[in-house]
């Protein structure tokens, strides 16, 4: 009996290990919670203070707090690490969030971040301020972006869609109504057609218009046409398309001016006209000509884009603009457009002109870090 009873222990023992095993490698989430959650825990609290003095964060403590030290605590006065103020586990990682002390700003935990994440042994540590003074160390337990899974509040909202995961775990969001017009820019393979794809099947769920230009004979948005209200597939039709979205965007300012609104959502839901997203695919091949008869249809596409991109915020008209180069060499007007287009996204690039100029002087906080998409199928 006695023998059972061991062999049965070593028995369970083993498939417990090999259990814990299987999901290290095919669920993270399963072994994070059960394992590497209580694990980085402890050894957060237990190393914290060490951690920081040895990475160069802590400050000398004020006057009265060395004073007090001295003479009525009668130990050692000890540098000053940032204090904890909260520690939250998710099913990804550790969120601490910290009260830095004077002396100390947000930059010096990001240079430090990854002594950091060596000494704690997690996958990565990022730094993120939240109010003045107070900063969250992110934490992942391993590396959620190998396989996608959005976190469950993710849901489109509003005008809000989700549309990657971020390296953190957490939900990159294209809200419309805090950045209405968008750049992406990415080389071929880069990840920008699933992004496009990612907005197409958010959107597609909301009350929304879509309206596509895809100038490669609709290769990449043909399949999403049942849901798009209109697709231009070539030049000149997408230079009739944009002179239509020109004098909608004309016919509700004329309606915002009757009710004396100066913006859309000024005016009650039941006059409200429905929002307008415009999605365009590769936007040079709108400002390429291959003769000079084409200059006249050039004009008309690049001077419509950019009053758009000026004045349709205000009336519901929303601009995402993709390409792989986007620059003064594609001619008149291109860096007048790029101007107008504030958020922006770059996805892996040739060149670092590309990048640089994709996210030179841009700030609304691009998406900068490593991400990765679900890909959707056509709706």
């Amino acid at each position: 009996m006695a023998d059972l009873t061991m062999w049965l222990e070593a028995t369970g023992a083993l498939a417990g290990a090999g259990g814990l095993g299987y999901a290290k490698v095919r669920a993270p989430r399963v072994y994070w919670s059960l394992v590497g959650l209580p694990v980085t825990w402890g050894r957060f609290t237990i190393t914290y203070r060490s951690t920081m003095d040895v990475c160069g964060l802590t400050v000398q403590p004020s006057r009265l707090r060395a004073f007090l030290a001295r003479n009525v605590a009668r130990r050692e006065v000890l540098p000053v690490p940032p204090k904890v103020r909260r520690v939250r586990g998710t099913s990804t990682g550790l969120r601490v969030t910290l009260r830095l002390p004077a002396g100390l700003e947000p930059a010096d935990l990001m240079a430090a971040s990854e002594r950091l994440r060596h000494a704690w042994g997690v996958h990565s540590v990022m730094v993120g301020e939240t109010k003045p003074g107070y900063v969250e160390l992110r934490m992942t337990g391993y590396d959620v972006l190998s396989r996608v899974r959005m976190p469950r509040g993710a849901r489109p909202d509003g005008l809000a869609v989700p549309v990657a995961l971020r390296e953190d775990g957490t939900a990159f969001v294209r809200d419309y109504r805090k950045v209405p017009m968008a750049l992406t820019l990415g080389a071929n393979n880069s990840g920008k057609s699933v992004y496009q794809r990612n907005l197409i099947k958010g959107l597609a769920r909301l009350p929304v218009a879509l309206v596509g230009i895809d100038c490669k004979r609709g290769v990449e948005q043909k399949a999403y046409a049942p849901r798009l209200s209109a697709l231009a597939t070539t030049p000149d039709d997408a230079a009739s398309l944009l002179d239509v979205l020109v004098a909608e965007m004309e016919s509700r300012f004329d309606l915002l001016s009757s009710r004396g609104v100066s913006d859309v959502w000024e005016l009650p839901a039941g006059l409200r006209p429905v929002p307008v997203v415009v999605l365009v695919d590769e936007v040079a091949e709108l400002f390429l000509i291959s003769s000079k008869k084409d200059e006249e249809r050039r004009e008309r596409v690049v001077t419509a884009l950019i009053r758009l991109a000026q004045m349709a915020r205000a009336v519901g008209i929303y601009l995402e603009v993709c390409g792989q180069r986007f620059g003064s060499e594609l001619g008149k007007g291109a860096t007048m457009l790029r101007a107008q287009l504030t958020g922006r996204v770059v996805h892996r690039v040739n060149d670092k002109q590309t990048a640089e100029m994709g996210l030179f002087c841009c700030m609304c906080g691009c998406l900068t870090s490593p991400v990765a998409w679900d890909t959707p199928s056509p709706a």
